[in-house]
């Protein structure tokens, strides 16, 4: 049955007078369902993982004790026995789902060229089915007004940087799955009191510009107020909590993006103001309201078209500088380092890059990344963490990848590939969608070489995929 059709008998199911304002709008049922088997392997803990010292979101200052993820198995707890039989090394099989949706969008003519848009889109779990994740409205939801001059919607929605992954990164597998290029890229599965960027966040006003000679602008604010789901942890997390709201926290996002013919560029920049600030409930004071983290992006791409006997190829490459407002523990309250990015001290910085290439081959595409993230660097503490980023020496990761895409219709494609992240022995990276919990880098001593404090473990996980999508 038409999409169209089923949306409006079900706008039919309620009140008269709602069921004739119906009539004037055009409302589309859409979905998703991306559905894989996979093989993990990657250095894992033989009884469970518990959050160390170092563990995600969370700044640990100068000397990071127990980062990561620490094995806790009965009768071996100590993270200082790295050969004490803990650490397992197993290949898992997993079925997943992979940003999977379910959606309801629609437009209403207010005349004169101006129209009411709106979306509401849930997540599907296909796995398992429904569990926390699955409510309504997860995803992008919004309400606004469009016409000649732009749009302007309110609600929860990706940021502006997101916009820009479909330029470099996986789009054959629709940039999704344990496949996905954003592993290091933006910090993959972080939110944003953790550290995170290019994140679904809550309590936003957006602007998209029309289309101008093939350059779009996009610009996006998020208030991080106490309204509506404020539970997540840390700081409200993508949302926002009432210590953001009296903090003044906000997230500010923008992109430029020129798309015309074989070239396509991208540039976006994102603002965490206060975002991870640390307030002690117990004596009602601010340890950090100040910390500032700035995340920008650039990316290319060059279709060079049919290349030999109707073998098409793209090329691709991006480049990230990521830095990070951090609370040094050595220095005191009335400092001025302290709590300020501007400062020459306090800084916890990074670098990533990446190339990629797309190959057209019949009704298929194969894909091959490979990006690095560079060792955390700065003028803070070696030891000093946020998020998966340490600052120090061996702290570096790469992300390789390649795989094949057979789309066997417009709505229909099978896919299959391989990915391993590189992780040194004190860097901490894991998937970004459908994480896979490795045991990670404690920061005990200045070499890579296992000692009585200082946990070895080289998390290095890899998936190999096989997976169907479908679009409604």
């Amino acid at each position: 049955m038409n999409k169209k059709l089923v949306a409006l008998a079900v706008g039919g199911a309620f009140a008269l007078p709602f069921a004739a304002q119906a009539q004037t709008a055009n409302v589309t049922l859409y979905g998703r369902l991306n559905m894989d088997f996979e093989l993990v392997n990657g250095k894992t803990c033989q009884g469970g993982v518990t959050a160390g010292a170092g563990s995600i979101g969370t700044q640990t200052g100068a000397n990071q004790s127990g980062g990561g993820f620490v094995c806790t198995s009965a009768g071996s707890a100590s993270p200082s026995s790295p050969n004490g039989g803990q650490m397992v090394n197993p290949t898992v099989n997993r079925v997943s789902s992979n940003s999977s949706r379910f959606g309801m969008r629609g437009t209403e003519s207010l005349g004169g060229g101006l129209n009411a848009v709106f979306q509401v889109e849930s997540n599907v779990n296909g796995d398992t089915g429904v569990n926390s994740g699955s409510n309504i409205a997860t995803r992008e939801t919004f309400v606004g007004l469009q016409g000649s001059w732009g749009r302007v919607i309110t609600g929860k929605f990706l940021m502006p940087q997101d916009d820009l992954h479909g330029i470099f990164g996986n789009a054959p597998t629709f940039l999704t799955s344990v496949l996905s290029t954003a592993d290091l890229w933006a910090f993959g599965n972080l939110n944003k009191a953790q550290g995170g960027f290019d994140a679904r966040t809550g309590n936003n006003l957006r602007y998209d510009s029309p289309n101008w000679a093939g350059f779009t602008f996009a610009a996006q604010y998020s208030t991080r107020d106490d309204s509506g789901n404020t539970q997540q942890t840390p700081n409200g997390g993508d949302n926002g909590d009432h210590n953001s709201v009296i903090n003044h926290a906000q997230v500010w996002g923008a992109n430029l993006i020129y798309n015309n013919g074989p070239l396509q560029l991208g540039g976006a920049f994102e603002f965490n103001n206060r975002v991870r600030n640390a307030f002690t409930a117990s004596t009602a004071t601010w340890t950090a309201p100040n910390l500032k983290d700035v995340d920008w992006t650039i990316t290319g791409s060059w279709n060079f078209g049919s290349i030999w006997q109707g073998w098409g190829l793209q090329v691709a490459a991006v480049y990230e500088n990521t830095k990070y407002g951090v609370q040094d523990p050595a220095t005191t309250a009335g400092s001025s380092c302290r709590f300020t990015i501007d400062s020459s001290t306090c800084t916890l910085r990074r670098n990533f890059w990446g190339v990629s290439g797309t190959l057209a081959v019949g009704g298929g595409k194969f894909y091959a990344f490979y990006g690095q993230a560079q060792n955390g660097s700065g003028s803070a503490a070696d030891g000093t963490s946020v998020g998966y980023l340490t600052h120090g020496s061996n702290t570096k990761s790469a992300q390789a990848e390649v795989s094949y895409t057979y789309a066997l219709s417009p709505r229909t494609s099978l896919y299959t590939g391989w990915t391993k992240l590189l992780n040194e022995c004190h860097a901490s990276y894991t998937f970004n969608i459908n994480p896979y919990a490795i045991a990670v880098n404690t920061l005990g001593g200045s070499s890579c070489t296992p000692t009585d404090n200082q946990l070895v473990t080289s998390g290095r996980p890899q998936a190999f995929v096989f997976g169907i999508l479908h679009l409604f």
